[in-house]
């Protein structure tokens, strides 16, 4: 069985930081699970991305909402949100992380992008705008100019070192993130409501794939395993592709739900990260417990349903859709669902605490890895089925619950039973902190700071597609 390939980028020296041309991008998101602040400098003179330092704090730890305080939102677990109590947790791990790394957030930091995957908990778009707010209020407290969260509206206003390697003077930021357009149309609604996240990770699994040998340009798939899932089909047309797929709800919510019945971690709040062990089942294990651990898969499996979602869709696997919309716009919707919204959790469960009791959480983490390749496999599988990846599409995963463990081995191995004449190694990639990746992306898509010579754009073995973008533009 081919080695699947995993993105792994250096940490870049404080004393490089200081005395080469890298741009450092903070990425800021509050997800259901985690709240992260991750820092990572491109060197312009190459375009290659490095992470600088990571600050992940669990976001059930949020402060209480005080008496006077409104929630205007909850996570997956239902932890309660406020403006305030979101920009404190924001401030904090901002100043943290930028502290860890010997960094100052007014003269250090060119440019800081929020995010939220804090969607499943939300009932109106205006709630979703109001965590955008509390974010950038949090950034700004920290210290953030707010020049460093929005484009330049001119070269004079990128900082000087960097003016030489931006293209701000021959095309603009016209909304497109490593040559992909939104799929939102002229009434602006989005299909999905973390649009955000899966164009941030599509973004991110471009770069990472990078430090792979990976050719992640159009056409691509990604998909992105947090607490829920996000992620984008995308087709090959130039100089911008369309957004033809996308992926929501469940993913991490799946092995956190199965860990619940163990008993290890908190009901209600507890999630696999609290008792996940980095290191893989051992093959002897594996060989041994095989047929076990395909057994109890399989019943984990027959409780997700993973489909083409409904039309009369507005929430599926907890997140809000506009199924609608999708469909005027050309998108296809692919869910992962437990039961209807969730209602299946519970079985997750109680197979969880079977598992446990009978085989230990060496085994349960097995059956984890067995359960969540088969999604991947599964999700893929749904998006071939709709005619929408081709023998040359590539794949990307990311988040925790996508390429922790053994799944992306066992993942790799499940994609290849698609109907492919390539190996299918050369165009599956597993990358870490793709959404944070994406950040610094689309920090560097919004100043116009380009590498003509090591292009994110375009087609897979293209070229770079700046000169169709100013034919475009001009």
């Amino acid at each position: 069985m081919s080695k699947p390939r995993i993105a792994d980028s250096p940490t870049i020296r404080l004393l490089d930081l200081k005395t080469k041309p890298y741009f450092i991008v903070a990425s800021v998101e509050v997800g259901n699970t985690t709240t992260k602040c991750i820092l990572t400098a491109t060197n312009m003179e190459d375009g290659k991305t490095g992470h600088v330092t990571k600050v992940v704090k669990m976001t059930r730890d949020v402060r209480n909402p005080l008496p006077d305080e409104i929630v205007f939102g909850r996570t997956l677990n239902g932890i309660e949100l406020t403006r305030e109590s979101v920009s404190e947790l924001v401030r904090d791990t901002l100043i943290e992380a930028v502290k860890k790394a010997n960094l100052d957030i007014k003269t250090d930091l060119n440019f800081v992008v929020r995010s939220t995957g804090v969607v499943a908990g939300f009932n109106m778009p205006e709630e979703v705008g109001e965590f955008i707010k509390a974010l950038a209020d949090g950034c700004l407290i920290a210290g953030v100019p707010p020049k460093n969260m929005t484009p330049p509206m001119s070269i004079e206003n990128i900082p000087a070192k960097f003016q030489k390697f931006s293209k701000l003077k021959q095309v603009v930021f016209d909304g497109a993130v490593a040559s992909v357009t939104p799929p939102i149309g002229a009434t602006g609604v989005e299909i999905v409501a973390n649009e955000m996240e899966g164009e941030l990770a599509t973004a991110g699994i471009k770069e990472g794939a990078k430090w792979a040998d990976v050719d992640f340009r159009n056409p691509c798939l990604s998909m992105d395993f947090g607490t829920t899932l996000d992620g984008r089909i995308i087709s090959d047309d130039q100089p911008y592709a369309k957004t033809i797929g996308n992926f929501c709800g469940y993913a991490g919510a799946i092995p956190d739900a199965i860990i619940k019945g163990t008993q290890t971690v908190d009901v209600i709040h507890g999630t696999a990260l609290d008792v996940f062990d980095e290191k893989t089942t051992d093959m002897l294990t594996l060989k041994l417990k095989g047929k076990i651990i395909r057994e109890y898969a399989k019943k984990v499996l027959d409780y997700v349903i993973i489909e083409k979602v409904p039309q009369n869709s507005t929430r599926y696997g907890s997140v809000p859709v506009n199924p609608k919309a999708a469909s005027e716009l050309g998108v296809v919707l692919i869910g992962c669902d437990v039961g209807e919204n969730g209602s299946d959790m519970d079985k997750l469960s109680e197979l969880g605490s079977e598992i446990h009791k009978k085989h230990g959480l060496k085994i349960l983490f097995a059956v984890i890895d067995e359960v969540m390749a088969k999604v991947i496999y599964r999700l893929a599988r749904v998006a071939w089925d709709e005619g929408l990846v081709f023998e040359n599409t590539s794949i990307g995963i990311t988040g925790r619950a996508g390429i922790s463990g053994n799944k992306p081995k066992l993942a790799l191995k499940y994609l290849g039973e698609l109907n492919t004449n390539h190996r299918i190694d050369e165009r599956v990639v597993f990358v870490d902190d793709g959404l944070a990746r994406g950040a610094a992306v689309m920090a560097r898509c919004m100043n116009s700071l380009g590498t003509i010579q090591n292009p994110l754009g375009g087609c897979s073995g293209g070229k770079c597609i700046l000169g169709q973008r100013i034919k475009l533009q001009g």
